[in-house]
């Protein structure tokens, strides 16, 4: 009796023919179109990014979502774009009391573009301090803040306070009359506070009395730790985003199955 031909491994079978092959017609742009598959597979491969890709877009999205629910997609927008702008002004901005504000007429007066994207950064914290509250005021009049989503809203808070922290730091930067004395009215007003104001007065001061330490603790503050607890906490938010959903607006009633309301005989 004879046995059968094992199957041939599908690692050895012949790779199929692309379009055109074997008569010299094969196009360019499907050789191109190939090689991007291939690479994103060979990353996907090693990553597994498609699997979380799937679960953070693919996911349901409840009865009556509207305009409302896009003003926390244009703060994470706003805080993108203070970030890039940010970048390209701290290539020429001089944090030095004798050099900031010279440093800071140089970008608006001389540098490329730099009128422009001062403008975009200037406007743009006023933006997104506007745009955060209204996000929050969107989900706190739609009752997105209860059962499962308190933490969500808790996260979101402290985005707030992070929010006018960079821009109370940032005001200081530009180092002219007008920023000096309104953070020095600014410090003051948080000196006030319960327990730890005097504390949170002289640390942000970097002593008992403004001076050249100040100005580099505002632009540390400002560049480095807030961006960095800003873009952690946007982060959790948006993980807790997909992984809970999004709430139907207050107005939207949910449908009773028919099979619930179906009487017994």
């Amino acid at each position: 009796m004879k046995l059968p031909t094992p199957p041939i491994p599908p690692a050895l079978l012949p790779e199929p023919k692309r379009p055109g092959e074997g008569n010299g017609k094969v196009k360019p742009q499907d050789l191109a179109a190939e090689a991007g598959i291939s690479a994103v597979g060979w990353i996907d491969e090693r990553t597994s990014l498609s699997g979380a890709g799937r679960w953070l877009m693919f996911r349901k999205i409840p009865k009556g979502t509207n305009w409302f629910y896009t003003f926390g997609s244009a703060s994470m927008f706003a805080f993108l774009s203070q970030a890039v702008t940010g970048v390209f002004l701290a290539m020429y901005y001089d944090p030095s009391p004798t050099r900031a504000y010279e440093s800071t007429r140089y970008i608006t007066d001389v540098a490329f573009l730099g009128e422009f994207v001062r403008g975009m950064h200037k406007w743009g914290s006023t933006v997104m301090v506007v745009l955060v509250f209204v996000h929050m005021a969107r989900t706190f009049f739609f009752g997105a803040y209860k059962y499962p989503r308190e933490l969500n809203w808790v996260i979101g808070v402290v985005l707030l306070i992070l929010t006018m922290t960079m821009s109370f730091t940032g005001y200081l930067l530009p180092f002219d009359q007008r920023s000096y004395w309104a953070t020095i009215v600014g410090v003051n007003i948080n000196g006030t506070g319960p327990l730890v104001g005097p504390f949170l007065s002289d640390f942000l001061r970097g002593g008992a009395e403004f001076g050249a330490t100040t100005l580099s603790r505002f632009y540390a503050i400002h560049m480095l730790l807030v961006p960095g607890a800003l873009a952690a906490m946007i982060g959790a938010h948006l993980y807790l985003v997909a992984k809970l959903g999004t709430t139907a607006p207050p107005w939207v009633k949910a449908e009773p199955e028919a099979e619930l309301t179906k009487e017994t005989a």
